[in-house]
């Protein structure tokens, strides 16, 4: 997935963001970095849990989630990685369905802290703007567990992810506000999730409610008030919150999918931003469906198209 950012009052080039799931460890390291390195990008990158427990050499083939950003128009203040079975295990609160579920589950999110360099400000006729403050921004990538019978883990995943970013955004900005959406989050992820599903109305309208079917009626009450942003001990309204004001770059009738298997059509992968900061410039379109059937491309990887997952690209403007 790729993000464009650009300041409404910036006239130089756009900034510019590149967040892949599904990199493996060795490819990253050999391919993507060298090679975007070249191009002016650095990036920072993280394989699933069980690389630590495998062999070197089964090791270089376990996949993770990467950020590239290109340095001449960031500056990296902070990188961080989200192991969700150690968020969980920490946040079990004797839930054994937390334990089973979602602990055994080797999922990860990334997430790198940036700085807007101030020399790509202008304000008309290349004037430069002078700041007051750092411009921060915070970029995150993620990749939830894929079975569809395991919505719930799916959907706390999500929950432990934005928890997380809730305390690295209020870290990064307490000497300047408590309020963590005072800095710009971008959210790049591979959901595996529908439009329809718990995660994405989380995600869309900041909570969701804790008998949310997609719990599948488990045993998470305990455990889930840990992820309020209201905290523990707060007032939850039942339901699960989060503080980011966030919505989808694609609106939901652009895309008719984002994953094209054989058995499989559907949108799973999304790009969220914060509403309150940003606003959609333009977006990748779908790949056009007639070209797909002359083509008789009735599922990828596909000697034409060598991944089941189609890209996003979204131009922000911050």
């Amino acid at each position: 997935m790729d993000v464009y950012l650009k300041p409404n009052f910036q006239s130089g080039p756009i900034l510019f963001c590149l967040c892949p799931q599904e990199v493996e460890t060795e490819q990253y390291y050999t391919f993507f970095l060298e090679s975007l390195k070249g191009r002016g990008y650095d990036g920072y990158f993280c394989p699933k849990s069980r690389a630590k427990l495998v062999s070197e050499q089964e090791r270089k083939h376990v996949d993770g989630c990467a950020v590239f950003f290109k340095t001449q128009k960031f500056t990296l203040v902070q990188k961080h990685t989200v192991e969700f079975n150690q968020v969980a295990m920490a946040n079990s609160e004797g839930s054994e369905v937390m334990l089973n579920r979602v602990m055994t589950k080797d999922n990860i999110g990334v997430a790198v802290l940036l700085e807007v360099n101030r020399d790509l400000f202008s304000g008309g006729e290349n004037r430069p703007v002078l700041l007051t403050e750092k411009q921060l921004l915070l970029v995150a990538n993620a990749h939830m567990h894929w079975d569809p019978e395991y919505s719930d883990v799916k959907l706390i995943q999500t929950m432990m992810f934005l928890s997380e970013l809730k305390s690295i955004a209020e870290r990064a900005c307490s000497s300047l506000t408590s309020d963590p959406s005072a800095i710009p989050i971008v959210l790049c992820a591979d959901l595996n999730s529908l439009p329809d599903s718990g995660v994405v109305e989380y995600l869309s309208n900041g909570g969701v409610a804790e008998n949310h079917k997609d719990f599948k009626e488990l045993r998470y009450n305990e455990c889930l008030t840990n992820f309020n942003c209201n905290g523990k001990n707060g007032n939850s309204d039942g339901s699960i919150t989060h503080s980011f004001q966030l919505k989808s770059a694609y609106d939901s009738s652009l895309m008719p999918y984002t994953n094209y298997t054989y058995d499989f059509k559907g949108v799973i992968d999304y790009i969220f931003f914060s509403r309150t900061h940003m606003s959609v410039l333009g977006l990748l379109g779908p790949l056009d469906n007639h070209w797909l059937m002359d083509n008789n491309i009735i599922g990828c990887p596909h000697p034409h198209i060598p991944s089941d997952h189609f890209s996003l690209l979204a131009q922000l403007e911050l």
